[in-house]
């Protein structure tokens, strides 16, 4: 039985574990630090642990002063915060300097629930992808977490790890984590679902209900959105009938797009993308947000179907 964990839980034992290995890690966070689960870093290391207050410019500014001194930095916030209001900083004082920062910002997408528009991160990765320097991992479950955070720690440069708020499922026989490498779930040849985050449990169910039917879909986890997967994607253009995308996150400038760009580019082949269309979020529990936005296991098999149809 697959198991469900908070993404952010993992996130907060993976940093001490890290920090037991590596004194040059330090923490910040600002004032989220019981969200984010940084909190549990700066028990076990209070002199490793800076909380900056409700200042997540002045974080960004910082973390790269520390790096510039040699440190690996793990910056924390709510992933509107993060991407939207520290854009700034992430851009020309980290990203620019190609700095050992890793930004783990949490509570993003439409699945934060009630905190509403405000709070609901839509647009992160479209903020973050454009950026040079920038690597991009959004995991899908508890245990990727863990190796996400793991492999930015090892990698040097800046990184942004999206994670989300509620808990989620765990994903089985998932295969290896390598970082820039597609895990393909399932095999198929009629159509290619490709997801990210909390997006490839709904894949998963739309595809055994598919199976039911006598469709057989190629599912593909696409955890690294940046550097992205190039060859698994254009075998799924070359091999299958079509893509289906699906992310939690605007249609414009995230998964959905890096797809139709190596696809435009290289090998045209029908696209079709499950995601947020130009709308903000709102407040509401998270599965009634992911039925409202369209993003439900049934809405993913609908895209399927118009594409093999």
């Amino acid at each position: 039985m697959a198991e469900n964990l908070y993404q952010r839980d993992v996130y907060g034992q993976t940093l001490i574990e890290l920090g037991k290995e590596d004194k040059d890690i330090v923490v910040m966070d600002a004032d989220l630090s019981c969200s984010t689960r940084t909190c549990l870093f700066a028990k076990e290391f209070p002199e490793r642990f800076f909380n900056v207050g409700v200042a997540e410019q002045n974080m960004m500014a910082t973390a790269a002063g520390l790096a510039a001194c040699g440190k690996t930095v793990f910056v924390s916030t709510f992933a509107i915060f993060a991407t939207g209001r520290a854009w700034d900083q992430v851009r020309n004082n980290i990203s620019y300097n190609n700095f050992d920062i890793k930004i783990v910002a949490t509570h993003a997408g439409i699945s934060v629930g009630p905190d509403g528009s405000s709070h609901q991160a839509l647009e992160d990765i479209a903020l973050m992808r454009v950026i040079p320097n920038m690597n991009i991992i959004v995991p899908c479950d508890g245990p990727q977490t863990r190796e996400a955070v793991i492999v930015a720690a090892k990698h040097k440069g800046p990184f942004y790890i999206r994670l989300g708020r509620a808990k989620v499922p765990t994903v089985e026989n998932k295969g290896e984590f390598k970082f820039g490498k597609a895990q393909v779930l399932a095999k198929g040849n009629d159509v290619t679902i490709i997801a990210c985050g909390i997006m490839v449990g709904e894949a998963l169910a739309a595809a055994k209900n598919l199976i039911n039917k006598g469709i057989n879909p190629r599912l593909i986890n696409i955890h690294t959105i940046k550097p992205l997967d190039k060859e698994a994607i254009l075998n799924a253009a070359r091999q299958t009938r079509g893509i289906v995308v699906c992310e939690e996150h605007a249609v414009i400038g995230g998964l959905a797009s890096s797809v139709d760009e190596i696809v435009a580019e290289n090998c045209p082949t029908k696209v079709m993308r499950v995601g947020v269309r130009n709308r903000f979020g709102q407040s509401g529990e998270p599965a009634e947000l992911l039925k409202e936005y369209n993003l439900t296991s049934g809405d993913i098999e609908k895209a399927v179907l118009s594409v093999v149809s």
